[in-house]
């Protein structure tokens, strides 16, 4: 596995697997790595020639007081974790490799895709998101982009990206991860204590009585909510951010009843972290 982290040497290899007419596969991360990521590079390295994993902590989707100077940094283990499920090259460059002129151009999908849910208390996030992603996507020139469905709003914002700029690539959203316990694999799950992360289940446990419900015969949108946001206020730890349902795939305003594909998404603070989790129902 080749380990680059500069443009320059990355655009080496791509232009050989290029020249080669090799399909490429491109995973887009932050590091910390973890078995959801796995599932994801594991997928691209089962269906691409070469398969690239980016990590880079990207500065420009963190607002003030976020999680940017303590979000986890483990570049030897990722790369460990990359090369055992099939990783071709790791990318790995710092903030000034892609950032390199303080003048910025920005890449930026707006409208109400980015206003809801997580974008609502964090406006400049996704701005951030689709900047990286479309630099990433130029850089890895990929045949497929591979991206968990854990971060549901961030998939729905790529994916009209990728319309409206006529990216040449295929996206492929791999289903969320979990613990045998239910909780969603995430980066920020190490931040969280043994209660806090005891405490944590409540996420997904709610999202589960709310499918329960669906399956049953409940499709009111307002009681579907209604139902994980006072499962959710059982837990003592929990802090809702937002619970909120919403069609698929503009993630605009839920029906009244429910008839095709909604995605129910939440927030929520356990202690001082911020986790999310989703299903889609219909």
């Amino acid at each position: 596995m080749k380990l680059c982290k500069t443009i320059a040497d990355l655009k080496v290899e791509i232009s050989s697997a290029k020249a080669s007419g090799k399909t490429i596969g491109l995973v887009p991360t932050m590091g910390a790595l973890h078995e959801g990521h796995a599932s994801l590079i594991g997928a691209a390295a089962s269906e691409n020639d070469i398969t690239v994993v980016s990590i880079f902590v990207n500065p420009t989707q963190f607002g003030e007081g976020e999680d940017l100077d303590s979000y986890p940094r483990t570049l030897d283990a990722d790369c460990k974790l990359a090369e055992g499920m099939g990783a071709d090259i790791v990318f790995a460059p710092t903030a000034k490799e892609m950032y390199p002129s303080e003048d910025m151009t920005w890449v930026e999908v707006t409208g109400d895709i980015t206003k809801v849910l997580c974008g609502r208390s964090r406006p400049i996030h996704f701005r951030g998101v689709t900047t990286v992603v479309s630099k990433l996507f130029n850089l890895a020139e990929p045949t497929r982009a591979y991206f968990g469905q854990k971060d549901a709003q961030q998939v729905q914002v790529l994916k009209r990206m990728v319309k409206d700029l006529f990216f040449n690539l295929e996206m492929r959203i791999m289903p969320i991860v979990r613990e045998a316990d239910g909780l969603a694999k995430s980066s920020r799950n190490t931040y969280l204590s043994p209660a806090e992360r005891q405490a944590a289940l409540i996420l997904s446990q709610s999202l589960k009585k709310a499918e329960e419900a669906f399956n049953g015969g409940e499709k009111a949108s307002s009681k579907l909510v209604e139902i994980v946001e006072a499962h959710l206020k059982t837990e003592p730890m929990s802090d809702i951010d937002y619970v909120e349902l919403l069609q698929l795939p503009d993630l605009t305003v839920a029906e009244t009843e429910i008839k095709k594909p909604h995605l129910l998404a939440m927030a929520v603070r356990i202690g001082s972290t911020r986790l999310i989790d989703n299903i889609i129902l219909g």
